[in-house]
């Protein structure tokens, strides 16, 4: 294993921080796998799965069954985790600017589509390193004006030519769930039966270029803009993956989310210790974005979830309460659709608009951006 030590340039005088990424297997063979933890720095789940996982790949590297390279980033986000207020940490959003840590990443594809005409042929493999080459060039040239825009720049460049990207996330409360891009829904379906996930949201452009979209993205734009003449594949896998609620810290659970992660790199090939295990299906079936729905609590008030995460609600109805302390108004939240419940706030007052829970439904209806903040 190497460990690299990145700078970030310093946001005040007298400080500095470090991003650390550790490299296993053989560097420049032709794959590269990125593994990232805690983006958002207050989400600590991701952080013991990357310490089980390092502890699995120092093992299957000392073995030679690693013939690629794969990078494991067990603390992605130095910024974030330094920003604590009267005991609580603040890691979702620079605190500086408001921004949050997974959104706002270089959606590459204008950029690219003038750098590429003329510059690619009929051999896939070649296309690719030409991509690749163009789309580092372009990121190095990108002007950052703070430390956080210096990290993102950072973080989308160590994964930029990495066949496979896994950004490790949790939610408040939350099953597991998976993120992808929907050209690579059937390529990543793997991932999500090997997680055991119960929701699996796929999107062909979830708006705010979150990370793993501004590494997959562009891949499906140009093989679409260039056609099959010039073919360009899906050359990278990249898939957000929320690890349930983020209290639920375990060695049990974070060396069985580290044991499937593994066992996905043997589905990619990227793992050689034995042929991977045979696959079970998936616990659910992809779900479009724009079919999720986001329960929003119409005033403020108390709110007394009636539905847990992973429970199954219909058409009408209702998942939670929410009473006003002073009128004693008193409302149902109630599902729009059929659909489960995957992940929910983990307070109990609510604000007047507040996104109290997310129900994966099985019939689009919204546009637009859809992510939370």
């Amino acid at each position: 294993m190497r460990r690299q030590l990145h700078a970030l340039p310093p946001a005040h005088a007298g400080s500095a921080r470090q991003l650390h990424s550790l490299h296993f297997g053989a560097c420049q063979s032709g794959r590269k796998v990125y593994i990232q933890a805690s983006l958002h720095a207050d989400e600590v789940p991701p952080m013991l799965v990357a310490q089980h996982l390092k502890d699995r790949l120092l093992e299957l590297e000392a073995a030679g069954q690693l013939p690629g390279e794969i990078v494991l980033l067990p603390l992605a986000n130095p910024i974030g985790l330094a920003q604590e207020l009267q005991g609580t940490s603040f890691g979702r959003f620079d605190l500086s600017t408001g921004v949050n840590f997974n959104r706002g990443y270089q959606h590459l594809t204008p950029a690219l589509l003038p750098r590429l005409q003329g510059q690619l042929g009929a051999d896939a493999v070649a296309n690719v390193r030409t991509v690749r080459a163009a789309a580092k060039a372009l990121l190095a040239e990108r002007p950052v004006a703070t430390e956080t825009e210096a990290l993102k720049r950072l973080l989308q460049s160590l994964a930029l030519d990495a066949d496979v990207v896994l950004d490790l996330h949790c939610d408040n409360q939350a099953v597991l769930h998976v993120y992808t891009g929907t050209p690579l829904a059937s390529a990543l379906a793997p991932l999500a039966a090997r997680l055991g996930a119960q929701a699996y949201l796929i999107s062909r452009e979830s708006g705010d270029d979150p990370f793993d979209e501004s590494l997959a993205r562009h891949w499906w734009e140009l093989a679409e803009h260039f056609g099959p003449a010039t073919p360009v594949p899906l050359a990278c896998l990249a898939a957000t993956v929320e690890l349930r609620g983020e209290t639920e810290v375990s060695h049990e659970l974070a060396a069985a989310d580290a044991a499937a992660l593994i066992e996905f790199l043997r589905d990619t090939g990227d793992v050689t210790d034995r042929p991977p295990a045979a696959l079970q299906g998936l616990a659910c079936p992809a779900t479009a974005l724009e079919a999720v729905e986001p329960i929003v609590a119409p005033h403020a008030g108390v709110l007394v979830f009636l539905k847990a995460p992973g429970d199954r609600v219909g058409a009408g109805e209702a998942v939670a309460e929410l009473i006003d302390p002073l009128s004693e108004q008193r409302s149902l939240l109630c599902a729009r659709a059929a659909g489960l419940m995957f992940a929910r706030v983990s307070r109990r007052y609510a604000s007047a608009g507040m996104r109290v829970c997310k129900i994966a439904g099985a019939i689009p209806f919204r546009s637009g951006k859809l992510l939370s903040m």
